[in-house]
């Protein structure tokens, strides 16, 4: 019996991803659940897993685009396997007589699909040492994907002298094209997302191969502003009571919920309060119609190993502020370690990204649609403003709100912005504890 290896559905936006790498090689023997592949999509990285038992075979490569519900791999499941992961079938076991009383069955011996103690060949092959490792350790050295030793026929270039960008050290077939295209040694080779020096005078340049996970990103943004009417307006606000704030009550805030107060979680409350006092903001169109929401889960954008990540908080008009710093703090460690889910990139109403954090100072953010508003975050400085008729140093931050003119007049946007600078300038409003 063979079973299917599907690429999952992801959700109603997505209709498509890219196998970025697999963690087995045609011919292995795979166990149910174990980890087969790794797909990015425009959103996520999600991991896919074995349903049953059985010998796999691989008909993707890595690096392909794949739809929703393509196959990509079959696995034979008419073969079983033993604790050592080694397929046998049932060719493989001679009959024996009935077993009674003490006598037992002969061991089986596992298949090896390749003699452990075969010589090196002179070209194309691994050298003695490693060669001596792999037959110490078999699981030592990762196997490599179908593409891999496809490029490395073609090229003759040796996989097991390269340090692999994938997961466990596996080669990946960007690191292949990488070194085939450069000429180099393994030792000049690191992952793609190292800086590369040039091996020469003549070599001032390097090509390095766009992430796939980037591709989607860089489509996603122009289809967001070839599909909305995109304007930005700027406010600045004073961070001084909001400061004071976390200074006087930092000490207590750890103590009591076990986690730092931050800007974030203050930002998050005044857009909710912009969104109860300006509802157009929180509305998009879809066709012909304009949805009105009535709900708050608010997205907040997050820089991640594989890009921009946008995780949602649900409900924060009904969240505190350390609830809301907890989330940040929880989808953060997620973002860290590959762990966003497809469920906690969607329904998001309006979006609040912080450049500040990288020092920018100003900026127009895009819209993460189908939204219809998100807010820009710069870096806190100290400028000279004028209160009560004297000049007066303050901590001022800029901020920015991109939005859709199709939907959203100036004077909404105006008046949305102004009451996040309120809220923010006068947060005694916004409940602490």
């Amino acid at each position: 019996m063979a079973i299917d290896v599907k690429v999952p559905s992801l959700g109603e936006s997505i209709t498509s991803g890219i196998l970025a790498s697999w963690h087995v090689a045609d011919g292995d023997t795979v166990r149910k659940e174990q980890h087969l592949y790794d797909l990015e999509t425009d959103k996520i990285t999600t991991e896919g897993y074995a349903e049953a038992d059985g010998i796999i075979s691989l008909k993707v490569d890595e690096g392909e685009e794949v739809g929703i519900g393509q196959v990509l791999a079959v696995i034979d499941t008419s073969q079983t396997v033993d604790h050592n992961s080694n397929a046998k079938t049932s060719s493989d076991v001679k009959p024996t007589s009935k077993i009674t009383g003490s006598d037992e069955p002969k061991p089986i011996e596992p298949l090896s699909k390749e003699p452990t103690t075969s010589p090196p060949s002179e070209e194309g092959s691994i050298t003695a040492a490693h060669a001596d490792q792999e037959t110490q350790n078999p699981k030592t050295l990762p196997t490599q994907a179908p593409s891999v030793q496809r490029l490395a026929a073609e090229t003759g270039i040796d996989p097991t002298t390269l340090q692999g960008s994938g997961k466990g050290g596996r080669v990946t077939k960007g690191d292949m094209l990488l070194a085939n295209e450069k000429k180099i040694t393994s030792t000049e080779v690191n992952s793609q997302k190292a800086a590369c020096k040039p091996s020469s005078e003549d070599e001032r340049t390097t090509r390095i191969p766009m992430p796939p996970i980037r591709k989607r990103i860089a489509q996603r943004l122009m289809e967001a502003q070839h599909n909305a009417a995109i304007l930005t307006t700027f406010n600045e606000v004073d961070m001084s009571t909001v400061m004071g704030l976390r200074k006087q009550h930092q000490e207590r805030f750890k103590e009591k919920y076990g986690i730092k107060l931050g800007f974030m979680s203050f930002f998050v409350k005044a857009v909710v309060y912009a969104l109860q006092e300006v509802p157009q903001i929180n509305a998009q169109i879809d066709g012909d119609f304009i949805v009105q929401n009535h709900f708050f889960d608010i997205g907040v954008a997050m820089s991640a190993p594989q890009g921009l990540m946008v995780p949602v908080l649900r409900g924060c008009d009904q969240l505190n502020f350390a609830e809301i710093e907890q989330s940040i703090a929880d989808y953060g460690e997620k973002a860290k370690n590959n762990k966003i889910t497809i469920d906690d990139l969607q329904g998001g109403v309006f979006t609040i990204s912080n450049g500040g954090i990288f020092g920018s100072m100003l900026s127009t953010p895009l819209l993460n649609t189908p939204q219809s508003g998100i807010l820009g975050m710069h870096a806190i400085q100290e400028r000279a403003v004028v209160r009560k008729g004297e000049i007066v140093v303050r901590p001022m931050m800029n901020l920015a709100l991109s939005y859709d003119h199709r939907l959203i007049d100036g004077r909404e946007a105006v008046t949305f912005l102004v009451k996040v600078k309120e809220a923010i300038e006068e947060p005694t409003s916004l409940l602490l504890f």
